[in-house]
């Protein structure tokens, strides 16, 4: 743990920038790093016992535990990216589920498929690892979506009414909303796939090429990534829209105002 310890000089670096800019931000930034080492600690472990084992059933275990929400009697699914997501679209009810599901489903089509084609084999030294990207990326960006979607239409709920009151569908209602909501929570991911290799070098190339792998072989692993993490968070961020519209229209086809209500 020595180089771990000395790589701290750039977290006291922060720290004290942060003091001198008067941010108020160091006890969280102790805090931030002080929780990921435990949480990376803890999980390198539990990597290390999984990668041991020669049963499928701890890959699954494993996904499940980074992608579902919590269900009642059931304490082994952890809300861990359903319950980050739905925090920051607070507002949306069940914002939790909404994004456990939307999550689940694109990160699991996405890893099917791969399967299927062979681009990874089916053991837990591949999924869990891409399963793990794929669910942050989808995480971040279904969570983006929904807020977007939710703010977006309270900000134009007379257009919406009007709309609905013409005799338009909720789906005919919100579309331009739908849509600036998803290019928006998109963008980063479609702007960091156009800038890769040229403005930076991702962290999966950079640990192969840091752990001896030549170049060539790190560059096919991050193009694999790249093209994984577009797919899943595209699925992810179209499910969240679709799942959230039963919350924000009643059975009449109107706007759920309580659902606008709050900030």
């Amino acid at each position: 743990m020595v180089k771990p310890a000395l790589a701290l000089v750039v977290v006291l670096m922060a720290i004290v920038m942060s003091y001198l800019q008067r941010l108020g931000l160091e006890g969280e930034m102790i805090y931030s790093i002080f929780r990921a080492f435990l949480q990376l600690s803890i999980i390198g472990f539990v990597l290390q016992f999984i990668f041991s084992q020669e049963n499928s059933a701890w890959i699954l275990l494993a996904y499940l535990f980074m992608t579902l929400n919590p269900v009642p009697n059931f304490p082994l699914q952890v809300c861990v990216a359903g319950y980050t997501a739905g925090q920051r679209a607070k507002h949306v009810p069940r914002g939790k589920y909404v994004a456990g599901a939307s999550i689940l489903a694109g990160t699991a089509v996405t890893m099917l498929l791969l399967v299927v084609l062979n681009v990874f084999p089916f053991t837990p030294r591949y999924i869990i690892p891409v399963a793990g990207m794929m669910v942050g990326n989808a995480m971040t960006v279904t969570g983006v979506t929904m807020k977007r979607l939710r703010d977006d239409i309270k900000i134009q709920m007379n257009l919406v009414e009007t709309a609905l009151a013409l005799g338009a569908t909720p789906r005919q209602a919100t579309i331009q909303q739908v849509k600036r909501a998803l290019v928006i929570a998109l963008s980063p991911v479609v702007d960091n796939a156009k800038t890769v290799g040229l403005i930076s070098l991702p962290g999966a190339m950079t640990g192969l090429i840091m752990g001896g792998a030549s170049p060539l072989e790190a560059i096919q692993l991050q193009i694999v990534v790249m093209n994984m993490l577009l797919g899943a968070s595209t699925v992810s961020s179209i499910m969240s829209t679709y799942l959230c519209w039963p919350a924000f229209f009643t059975k009449a086809y109107q706007l759920e105002t309580k659902v606008f209500s709050s900030d």
